[in-house]
């Protein structure tokens, strides 16, 4: 089973916002997502995406010229 959507009502109960086909009393494991004020779910994952980025390449990266390209693509425009 993949991911499910819930609201939370109190400290003890979740709304699923979609029915599920589980046996009752079943055990299930909730991972706690919860969303900052201010931030949208776009920009956290742009901000994730980023920082993977950034962690693959640092600020010492070589530049490469044409000429180390071995085949060109044909549909590229700069």
């Amino acid at each position: 089973m993949g991911m499910i959507e819930a609201q939370v009502i109190d400290e003890n109960h979740l709304k699923l916002l979609y029915p599920v086909q589980i046996p009752p009393f079943s055990k299930i494991m909730i991972s706690i997502i919860s969303k900052k004020a201010d931030e949208s779910e776009d920009e956290g994952w742009f901000r994730l995406s980023r920082q993977g980025l950034e962690a693959a390449y640092g600020d010492d990266e070589p530049e490469y010229s044409e000429e180390l390209v071995i085949k060109p693509n044909p549909d590229f425009q700069p």
